[in-house]
């Protein structure tokens, strides 16, 4: 179907078509109509771009069944020249800050997986309320397009059923976080890897892996979980203050690790830990940080060498980053801002648990490079602009580049 001449068809007549094609083009050169649901497609939750406002980001939306898709991107433009960060549903990074020269382009593949929260025909994830107002969970496939100039040619999307996905789960530390500015790896490893892996992101701020799988999160993955397929959990930042009969690391936390572990193989597919991020908690040194996870980290190695579980090891290399970074700097990765840096906030934010965009992207990289220490398979799959990293080789968070989206919020993700 080529949606290059939908400006002279209806939107009844579009409709039916949407609903079962598989394939979708949009020259963005042409104009295009806002989203509406009857439509389909269109420029959504911003105003379109238009010659006055050349610089403003924008949203494009399509209304596509729950799956993975490929999109290509051309950017560039004929009258300027541009800058371009692409992001998909909850602020993905599918591409930062690509340039483009007056009357050249660039183009941009990757995949995103789309989903609402029906598992089956009688149940869906108990999302929360503030999920409710997430792209993750929506009937749209929405693509972010932002930075200093962007510039879009076309949009190119298809289903991509089969390439391998990355299933992630976890708390505020993992999810893709909605507003600036907060943000989380799992919406930073994205940026990574190519058009042959889809990462799908459940993970949600406040989560424990007893919550998890009590929200029907882990019988949603289930539901399309294959051979070939990654899950990677990441708990403990809020298990730690679980007070019921019977919790604790060595318990329940180490039980609900298990059915993880068992459910996640029954279909064939590769269980992955991840050992908690570590806080921003100094020693009285003001070089060390504390231990504050208690034997949580502890306890996943325990079930990991029990069940032959590959971990990536983050609470060793957070611990490294921050100290490298230092005391002050070290609140550069993290929600650390003045009063009056967003609008509607008069007081200073200052969260030791939860990143910024330099520290998640930072923590993904960290991810990345645990996958290559492992040698998973999917690293192959991995940008040819990857670099290997150390965290205690950072990078400069004072050269650090992000687009901000417009959604800002200062109140804080749940979990801690």
């Amino acid at each position: 179907m080529n949606m290059k001449l939908h400006h002279i068809l209806t939107a009844a007549c579009l409709l039916p078509v949407l609903a079962t094609a598989q394939t979708f083009d949009f020259d963005m050169t042409q104009p295009q109509p806002a989203y509406t649901a009857e439509g389909g497609f269109g420029y959504d939750l911003l105003p379109a771009p238009s010659a006055k406002r050349p610089a403003e980001p924008f949203y494009f939306s399509v209304n596509v069944p729950d799956g993975n898709y490929r999109v290509t991107v051309v950017l560039g433009s004929k009258k300027r020249a541009g800058e371009t960060t692409v992001r998909a549903e909850n602020r993905r990074l599918m591409g930062e800050n690509i340039v483009t020269q007056k009357g050249k382009t660039s183009t941009l593949t990757f995949t995103v997986n789309k989903r609402t929260p029906q598992i089956d025909e009688k149940t869906r994830v108990r999302i929360k309320e503030r999920e409710k107002d997430y792209l993750t969970w929506d009937d749209k496939l929405t693509l972010e397009f932002n930075g200093a100039m962007p510039t879009v040619q076309s949009i190119h999307i298809e289903r991509a059923d089969d390439v391998p996905t990355v299933y992630l789960c976890g708390n505020s530390t993992v999810v893709d976080q909605n507003n600036e500015p907060w943000a989380s790896w799992g919406q930073m490893i994205t940026r990574w890897f190519d058009d042959g892996i889809c990462i799908s992101n459940h993970a949600e701020s406040g989560l424990t892996a007893r919550t998890f799988l009590g929200s029907g999160r882990l019988d949603k993955i289930l539901t399309t979980l294959k051979k070939g397929d990654y899950v990677v959990c990441e708990f403990g930042h809020n298990d730690e203050k679980e007070k019921q009969p019977g919790d604790g690391a060595w318990y329940h936390y180490v039980y609900n690790l298990k059915i993880f572990v068992d459910k996640v193989r029954a279909k064939g597919a590769t269980i992955i830990f991840c050992t908690p991020t570590q806080r921003r908690a100094f020693d009285d040194d003001q070089k060390t940080l504390k231990n504050t996870h208690g034997d949580f980290p502890d306890a996943m190695w325990s079930v990991a060498k029990r069940e032959n579980v590959p971990v990536i090891d983050l609470n060793q290399m957070t611990k490294t980053f921050f100290e490298t970074l230092g005391l002050e700097n070290s609140k550069r990765a993290l929600v650390h801002y003045p009063a009056n840096t967003f609008p509607d906030q008069p007081q200073p934010l200052a969260d030791n648990t939860h990143f910024n965009p330099y520290g998640a992207y930072e923590v993904a990289k960290c991810v990345v490079m645990g996958m290559k220490q492992l040698a998973l398979p999917l690293v192959s799959h991995l940008r040819s602009d990857w670099q290997d990293f150390s965290p205690a080789q950072p990078d400069d968070w004072q050269t650090f580049k992000w687009a901000p989206a417009k959604n800002a919020e200062i109140t804080k993700p749940d979990g801690n």
